[in-house]
């Protein structure tokens, strides 16, 4: 490493504006260790398209485009454009921005200690082997979910030729990356499983950011919370809210079916909020079941509109398609409704399953089965005493152990492995991105 100074250069596919998971990791991260004395850190990713492929407005296409984002150095690169569905124009998406990230970090020599890339997406995270070897820099691989693993979980993909030659790539990746970060234990046990040696993986979680989620609808600003609640005609009812993607991983189908059970009580709700590949089935099977009257389909919103939904949710469903490998994952969603102290139904097996009953901050269900998510949301909705503890147990959970500046520092300190920093000691007050 340079003397006196670190420098990162982070690679991902996904950043602000965009408001999915792992732009939300990134730029949570990379904002706090900016903030940091002598840490220069720079980001290469796409212009903003998630997840239809459509570039945000105020935005264009072009070759490069250098911003300041937060004290962040960011470099966009142009990405063939694809929606977040269709294997074969997502593999083009992921791989044009291997390709430019490679090449912008070729011709503008940004300075960097160590690259960090970020998968999946999978060609983003093996851009960081060539970018590091570019720049005689260390090389962290951050692995959010596990690739192709989790493509062949939800039938994307079958066993074919095309398959093992990516899990001998993804082999190839643990293998000659410097270090690995997962974001949950059991990733670290299946890359255990695969070879890798236990010193060379580090398990750092996602989180939340607190403060911007430090937020009740008393501290809200009480127009838009009206405003929000008045256009969904949600006032006097009981919320039960998804959250994010709408993709084959998250079996949204038990959702409806699950809406279509309660609707003897029409006081209860549900609120899709988000996009993705699978929204205009469920819109046409809402139809099919009948439960259009108690079902609200609300559109992705921007990061800022967050703590405005949670304030209008009373528990958060959280839900993915039955499967072993989706047993190995922790969906960020649930740090943000814990830290909103809105409880969560969990429909995921697995180390989700085990965080939620350490929390005592939700009820875990068998994923896709529809009668134990309605009984949970009306027993939650009925014993307000057992409501009330689990979203106050939830909240005092996030604040103890998924503080995200917390959990920034600790990846910072081993991005700098021995280099002594002078790290802030002061809290750190997060953006509203």
């Amino acid at each position: 490493m340079s003397a006196g100074s670190t420098n990162i250069l982070f690679l991902s596919h996904y950043f602000p504006p965009e408001v999915n998971a792992p732009a939300t990791r990134t730029y949570e991260h990379c904002r706090v260790w900016a903030e940091q004395d002598n840490v220069n850190v720079t980001v290469v990713t796409c212009f903003p398209n998630h997840p239809n492929g459509k570039i945000y407005p105020g935005f264009k296409n072009k070759l490069f485009q250098r911003e300041i984002v937060d004290g962040i150095q960011v470099f966009r690169v142009w990405s063939y454009l694809a929606a977040n569905e269709g294997f074969a124009a997502r593999i083009l998406n992921y791989l044009s921005y291997m390709f430019m990230a490679i090449l912008v970090c070729l011709f503008k020599r940004p300075k960097a200690d160590v690259v960090v890339s970020t998968s999946p997406q999978f060609f983003c995270g093996m851009a960081g082997y060539f970018v590091s070897r570019l720049l005689r820099a260390k090389w962290i691989l951050e692995i959010r979910d596990l690739w192709p693993e989790s493509i062949v979980a939800v039938g994307a993909m079958k066993d074919s030729i095309m398959i093992r030659f990516l899990y001998r790539l993804e082999l190839f990746c643990y293998k000659k990356c410097n270090h690995i970060v997962a974001v949950t234990d059991s990733f670290k046990e299946y890359m255990k499983a695969k070879g890798i040696p236990e010193h060379k993986i580090s398990v750092i979680k996602n989180g939340v950011n607190l403060q911007f989620y430090d937020q009740s609808p008393t501290n809200l600003a009480a127009d838009e919370v009206t405003a929000f609640k008045n256009k969904y005609k949600l006032d006097g009812k009981f919320v039960a809210a998804y959250v994010g993607t709408h993709g084959m991983a998250h079996h949204l189908e038990t959702v409806l079916e699950a809406a279509q059970l309660t609707l003897d009580e029409p006081d209860i709700v549900y609120m899709l909020v988000g996009d993705g590949a699978e929204k205009k089935k469920l819109a046409a099977l809402a139809n099919e079941l009948g439960v259009n009257e108690v079902v609200r389909f609300v559109p992705q919103l921007p990061k800022s509109m967050m703590p405005v939904v949670w304030s209008v949710t009373d528990v958060s469903i959280v839900h993915l398609k039955r499967s072993p490998t989706f047993e190995t994952v922790i969906p960020s969603k649930i740090f943000e409704c814990l830290a909103m102290k809105k409880p969560v139904i969990l429909g995921v097996k697995g180390e989700s399953e085990k965080l939620i009953k350490q929390g005592e901050c939700g009820i875990t269900i068998e994923p896709e089965s529809a009668t134990e998510m309605a009984s949970a949301i009306r027993l939650l909705k009925e014993d307000k005493q057992r409501f009330n503890q689990l979203a106050g147990n939830g909240r005092a959970f996030v604040e103890e152990s998924f503080n995200r500046s917390k959990l920034a520092l600790t990846f910072l300190q081993l991005i700098a492995g021995n280099q002594k920093l002078n790290v802030n000691s002061a809290p750190v007050v997060e953006s509203k991105c």
